[in-house]
C-alpha cells in the first residue's frame, strides 16, 4: 500500500480520501488543522486523520516522511506551502488549484525537486485541459478552442441562481482575478466576469463568461498553435450581472473576507447539482474546416456509504486517477507534468476516470 496525505478535511478533501482509502491499495492520512472538520470528515474508518497546523514550518515535512504523495485540497492560499514541503520531503506532490500564481511557484520547485509535481488534477484546470488537448490533436492546424465548466445546481431557486458546491474563496479568486486567453493567436490577459456569452445545451439556457484560471497551462502549451483560446465559467442567466455588481459596484472585490461572509451564511449548499463540460474546436483538416465538440453531464450520486455531489465526485475522482497513473508509471516521476500531457483515453479508462464516463457525450468526427 502506498502511503498518501491528503491536505484539508473539507467536501473534496474527504471525498478523495474516501476513494482511495476504499480501493485497498492506498493508505490515506486525511490532515486538518481543525478537529472539528476532522471529526465532521464522512471517511471511512481505514482513513487515518491528522490535525496539524500546516504553516508551522516541519510539521508538514515531518508528516510526510516516507509518504509516496501529498494531495492539496485545502484553499488555494496553503498551495505553495504544501508543495515545498513536498519538495522538501522528495515527495510527489498532486493539488487542485486554480491559482495561476501558485501554479507558477509549483513549476520553479519542479525544475529542482526530486519527485513529480502535477497542479492542477481537478475539473477545470485538470479534465477540462485533457479534453481540449484531445480534440485538438485530430486537427492539422488549428482556429479556435473554447473551453465551458460548470457546477450548477439542478433546482436554482434564488436570485444567484447558485448554490455553494465548490471552495468559497476559490470560486471569489477565480470571479476577481485576471484571465488567460489567446487572441488573435497573442496571449494576453482579459478581465474576469466579461465577454458573456449564451448557449443552450439540451434545452436549457445558460450564460458563460471570463473567470481565471480554468486554462491552466493550457494557454503556455498552445500558443502559437492557435488563433482563439478562451476559458468560461457557465452559469445560469443572471448569475454575471449580479456578481459584477456585488464586486465592481459595491467593491466586494477589495474585501474578499465580507463577500465570503455573505455567501456562506446566506447561500445554501446542495447535493442535488450538476456538471457541465462543454468544448468546441475547431480547424482544418485535410485542407477541411471542421468543428468537433465534446459535451458532458455528471450529476451526484452515491460513493460508498455516503451522497456526493457532482463537483465533489468529478474533483476527486480527476486527481484520484491522476495519482493511480503516477503510481502506475504511466506519468513521469519526476518534473512539472501539465494535464495536456495524459492522455484522454487513459484517463476514461482509470477506474477513478470512468466517474466522466458513464455519462460521456461525446460527439466524434468520422476518420
Amino acid at each position: 500500500m502506498k502511503k498518501i496525505i491528503v491536505v484539508g478535511a473539507g467536501k473534496i478533501g474527504s471525498t478523495i480520501a474516501e476513494m482511495l482509502a476504499a480501493t485497498g491499495d492506498y493508505h490515506v492520512t486525511l490532515v486538518d488543522r481543525s478537529a472539528v472538520q476532522l471529526a465532521a470528515a464522512e471517511v471511512p474508518d481505514g482513513v487515518e486523520t491528522l490535525e496539524l497546523d500546516i504553516a508551522e514550518i516541519g510539521t508538514l515535512e515531518a508528516a510526510l516522511a516516507g509518504k509516496f504523495a501529498v494531495l492539496s485540497a485545502a484553499p488555494f492560499h496553503l498551495t505553495t506551502r504544501i508543495a515545498e514541503a513536498a519538495a522538501s520531503a522528495g515527495v510527489h506532490y498532486l493539488d487542485l488549484t486554480e491559482d495561476v500564481v501558485s501554479t507558477r511557484r509549483v513549476k520553479e520547485l519542479a525544475r529542482s525537486g526530486k519527485s513529480a509535481f502535477i497542479p492542477q488534477c481537478g475539473l477545470a484546470p485538470g479534465f477540462i485541459s485533457i479534453v481540449a488537448n484531445d480534440l485538438a490533436s485530430r486537427f492539422d492546424t488549428l482556429e479556435s478552442v473554447r473551453m465551458r465548466v460548470g457546477a450548477l445546481p439542478q433546482y436554482p431557486s434564488n436570485a444567484l441562481n447558485y448554490n455553494l458546491t465548490w471552495s468559497t474563496d476559490g470560486v471569489i479568486n477565480e470571479y476577481c482575478e485576471p484571465c488567460e486567453a489567446i487572441v488573435e493567436g497573442e496571449l494576453v490577459e482579459v478581465p474576469p466576469l466579461e465577454e458573456r456569452e449564451e448557449f443552450s445545451l439540451d434545452g436549457v439556457t445558460y450564460e458563460a463568461f471570463n473567470t481565471s484560471g480554468g486554462l491552466g497551462t493550457l494557454a503556455e502549451t498552445l500558443k502559437g498553435k492557435v488563433r482563439t483560446l478562451n476559458y468560461r465559467t457557465i452559469r445560469y442567466p443572471g448569475h454575471a450581472a449580479i456578481m459584477k455588481a456585488l464586486l465592481n459596484d459595491l467593491g466586494l472585490r477589495h474585501r474578499r473576507e465580507v463577500l465570503k461572509d455573505i455567501f456562506e451564511s446566506a447561500l445554501p449548499a446542495t447535493l442535488q447539482d450538476v456538471v457541465i463540460v462543454f468544448v468546441t474546436v475547431s480547424g482544418r483538416k485535410n485542407g477541411r474546416l471542421l468543428q468537433e465538440t465534446y459535451a458532458n453531464k455528471i450529476y451526484s450520486k452515491r460513493v460508498g456509504s455516503v451522497v456526493r455531489s457532482a463537483i465533489q465526485i468529478t474533483t476527486a475522482s480527476g486527481i484520484c486517477a491522476v495519482l493511480d497513473m503516477l503510481a502506475d508509471g504511466s506519468l513521469p516521476a519526476t518534473g512539472f507534468v501539465k494535464q495536456e500531457e495524459i492522455a484522454l483515453d487513459a484517463f476514461l479508462a482509470n477506474r477513478f476516470g470512468r466517474a466522466y464516463a458513464q455519462h460521456e457525450m461525446v460527439s466524434r468526427l468520422a476518420s
